[in-house]
């Protein structure tokens, strides 16, 4: 597949070629990024409101189930995941609560006759407010600091750095206030530390951008395995027409990736 990012700056007919092959556009952050992605994932990211990685990466055959105490992440060795992480101030606090009152109303209104939750009903509930979320999330609240190219970039070059090394990289894309991927790690590398190391650097590396500090990201992220090529290819376009939902027109910070890659393990 024919893989392109193109820059705010640039024309309609000129692309910004960003494959995993080649060197990361911000060449003053490669340094800093080989030395911040490398590091150990159990090293404090706190400054920068990332939390270490869990630690116990799943073996061939088993699934992990991590937690920092509040959303539980399932991994198995093999896996795609469609993963979601946004800033901190991307949804209020009252707008979470709101958010989960209806998920828990809705739930609460399937076990009204004293049953238990049939799998397929917990899963219609999450779904719903899933959709929520990210309804509420393309509403664009909060400082929207990925809408700066500067930063926008960044987080691109870090989600590309380690491709085919650490991870294959399916599409994704970075909305002003929210990141979409679709990922399969490879070798001995979790979704967990992928995700830490994505996390922590551009964290880091936006706060200084910004003449910032403190929290940038918010704590937990969402993922959920993805079960088979019609979930993939719906999952996929879900990433692509993103920015269109949003009332983004050209939005340039987004990319197929190797989708076929995704399956070929």
């Amino acid at each position: 597949m024919r893989d392109k990012v193109r820059s705010p700056g640039m024309g309609r007919g000129q692309d910004a070629r960003a494959t995993a092959g080649q060197r990361p556009a911000l060449q003053g952050h490669a340094v800093m990024m080989d030395a911040d992605l490398q590091s150990n994932p159990s090293e404090d990211c706190r400054s920068a409101g990332v939390p270490p990685a869990v630690p116990g990466a799943s073996r061939s055959g088993e699934v992990a189930v991590r937690s920092r105490g509040r959303l539980p992440h399932i991994e198995r060795q093999g896996a795609v995941y469609f993963v979601t992480f946004r800033l901190a101030d991307s949804l209020t606090a009252a707008a979470v609560r709101r958010l989960r009152d209806e998920r828990r109303r809705l739930a609460e209104l399937a076990r009204q006759d004293g049953r238990v939750l049939r799998p397929e009903e917990a899963w219609h509930i999450d779904r719903a407010y899933r959709r929520q979320v990210e309804a509420a999330l393309d509403r664009a609240q909060g400082n929207c600091w990925l809408r700066r190219p500067t930063v926008a970039q960044m987080v691109v070059t870090a989600l590309q750095r380690f491709a085919q090394q650490r991870y294959i990289l399916g599409p994704w894309c970075v909305m002003p206030n929210h990141v979409h991927v679709l990922v399969r790690p490879i070798r001995h590398h979790s979704l967990a530390h992928i995700l830490h190391s994505w996390k922590s650097f551009t964290a880091k590396a936006a706060n200084r951008m910004l003449g910032r500090s403190g929290t940038f990201w918010q704590r937990e992220y969402y993922d959920h395995i993805v079960r088979n090529q019609k979930e993939l290819r719906r999952c996929a376009d879900y990433i692509a027409s993103n920015p269109v939902r949003a009332g983004l027109a050209d939005w340039p910070w987004m990319r197929e990736g190797d989708l076929e890659g995704l399956v070929a393990g």
